[in-house]
């Protein structure tokens, strides 16, 4: 039987991260600071893009939320654009002004208040991997002279790769795809396009983003950037602005808003119950707001419908002028409904944003022009659209893979959905929030002609050292680690000692199929301190999903749920490799795995 021995000589290791902690290795294991010169949050040569953001997404240490209020709770915010006249977009984000704005100097080493990228994708149930080789383009007003360095600003704070212009992840245009002759600055749309940036960013790390701005916050201007941005290769479009409706925005559908293929994301609006343009366009996806707090049950978080004020909560209502597409069913409406989907949206439980020239460092944002570009970047996790679909259908194939919300309202309104929130369709948040990504692709039931099964073998251990490749011991009935089902489980290391073990399987995930890889995890330790001296590292093929050490010690078993849609159609080895140092043991105990398909 494993046992935890008593400590004996301290390896080198441990004694010089005692005497130098500013050399030990994070728990997270994330990027070193930067050596003098380098990028803010560039990764080391040797880490890759997609590991470093995995790991960023995934640290225990990055999980805490650093709350700022309570849902629909009147906060005091400073709307960044003025009300729209006609012919013309307002932005929608709203900042905090009763938290004191700091630079990131400033901050030192304490957390940014607001919602964090890692909350995003706790709250979300987003893939810490997946976006590679993916653009998102966020359309926006005016010039933010300060984008590229705020947003490395952001994504270092946060453990996230850089993405600059020199490295061919950031570009910022023109509307006529200038990166030399941008448009006149401005403060409020400044603070608008850190905002987006930012959240694309949080949502999805591996991808690259195109800031499009436009010389105005006209129609038309903003049409041609939206233009541009698709013309770019853009396959995903993020919009946090808009207006009332008029007549001609049937006009403006076709001139700037009908890309088949590209996933177009626009704002719900600010101002409470009422319809906003372009979020009725036939051909965009109307993304609601709500807010978003942690919980006590399964999920972790709840939500309800974002509304503060009879003139301040998520946009919602029934177009006046738009069609309904074909895809919409629900029956009190006989043209275009808004919404389609939601994301957070209040201020009052808002997101951290880091701006510098609209504002003075870090802040709390809130507003739909948070929940836009959040969808946004998940329409991108969950890969190309098909090449002639308007990719707002999509939800309303997958209505099961959304987390239904149920409560809240945004104001009055004689269609009692347009306005209320209910199980499922409502107008406030559509059909819901992201619950992973199946939802925002094509096909039905979960993508095309997928069967729904289990594909690994041996899922529970109970048939010993079987389908998996494991080290001698790692499989067993040993009664001195628990079983979370059954009698046998996989336990890695417990020695006490320098030792490795390895267990790992491999699957081939269908095309057309989005795929959930689970296991429950019970992490025991006789180390103490929040160093991570022992470590299991979870990888898919070369893909680091997560890394755990002695310092995740906790009773009982967790579930652990991550993405695999990215793996359709490949053979993908998951694999969990446990490494011990040479003294105080640490026990990763796994059970009751799954890959499940839908």
């Amino acid at each position: 039987m494993r046992e935890s021995r008593p400590s004996r000589n301290r390896s080198l290791r441990r004694l010089l991260s005692v005497a130098l902690p500013a050399l030990a290795i994070s728990v997270a294991g994330l990027a070193a600071a930067p050596t003098a010169g380098a990028q803010p949050g560039a990764a080391a040569p040797h880490v890759s893009r997609a590991t470093q953001n995995a790991k960023a997404l995934t640290a225990p240490d990055r999980q805490t939320f650093h709350s700022t209020g309570k849902a629909g709770q009147k906060v005091p915010t400073a709307h960044l654009c003025a009300t729209a006249k006609p012919g013309h977009a307002s932005c929608f984000a709203q900042r905090r002004t009763d938290i004191k704005q700091r630079l990131a100097s400033a901050l030192a080493a304490a957390a940014p208040s607001g919602l964090s990228p890692a909350n995003l994708h706790s709250a979300y149930a987003l893939p810490s991997t997946g976006g590679s080789g993916m653009t998102v383009a966020v359309v926006d007003a005016y010039n933010n002279p300060n984008a590229e360095a705020d947003l490395a600003t952001y994504r270092s704070t946060f453990g996230l790769s850089a993405c600059t212009k020199a490295n061919g992840c950031f570009k910022q245009v023109s509307q006529t795809g200038s990166t030399t002759s941008l448009p006149a600055n401005d403060a409020g749309w400044a603070g608008e396009e850190a905002l987006d940036i930012d959240m694309v960013s949080a949502v999805c790390p591996n991808c690259s983003i195109t800031l499009v701005e436009a010389n105005s916050a006209n129609d038309t201007d903003l049409g041609i950037a939206e233009n541009e941005a698709v013309s770019l290769g853009a396959k995903f479009v993020s919009n946090s602005w808009g207006g009332g409706e008029a007549s001609s925005q049937t006009t403006e559908d076709t001139q700037y808003f009908k890309h088949p293929g590209v996933a177009i994301t626009v704002s719900a609006g600010d101002e409470a119950y009422g319809a906003e343009y372009p979020a009725t366009s036939q051909y965009v996806t109307a993304v609601g707001g709500t807010a978003l707090t942690t919980a006590a049950n399964s999920r972790g978080w709840s939500e309800s419908v974002w509304h503060t004020s009879a003139t301040e909560g998520t946009g919602s209502g029934c177009s006046a002028y738009d069609p309904k597409p074909t895809w919409q069913t629900d029956t009190g409406c006989a043209k275009r409904m808004e919404s389609d989907v939601s994301a957070v949206a209040d201020p009052a439980t808002g997101v951290a944003v880091y701006d510098t020239f609209g504002g003075s460092g870090w802040a709390v944002y809130g507003g739909t022009s948070a929940s836009a570009p959040i969808i946004a970047g998940v329409y991108a996790l969950a890969g190309t659209p098909g090449a002639t679909d308007y990719p707002a259908k999509y939800p309303y194939s997958h209505t099961a893979n959304l987390n239904d919300v149920t409560t809240g309202n945004n104001g009055s309104c004689s269609t009692s959905y347009f306005c209320t929130a209910r199980a499922g369709y409502d107008g406030p948040t559509g059909w819901g929030t992201p619950n992973g990504t199946a939802a925002f692709t094509a096909g039905t039931g979960g993508g095309g002609t997928c069967t729904p099964a289990q594909l690994l073998g041996n899922a529970g251990f109970e048939s010993g050292n079987t389908v998996w490749t494991a080290s001698s011991g790692a499989i067993t009935n040993d009664t001195g680690e628990a079983a979370h089902g059954g009698s046998y489980k996989a336990w890695l290391d417990g020695y006490g000692s320098s030792h490795t073990d390895t267990v790992s399987q491999s699957v081939t995930i269908p095309a057309g199929c989005h795929a959930s890889f689970s296991f429950y995890l019970h992490v025991d330790t006789a180390e103490t301190g929040t160093t991570a001296f022992d470590k299991l590292t979870v990888t898919a093929n070369t893909t680091t999903l997560a890394t755990y050490s002695n310092v995740n010690a906790a009773t009982g078993y967790a579930l652990k749920t991550f993405d695999l849609s990215a793996f359709a159609g490949q053979t993908v080895t998951l694999k969990f490799s446990g490494v011990e140092d040479t003294s105080l043991q640490t026990s990763f105990v796994v059970d009751d795995t799954s890959v499940a398909t839908s």
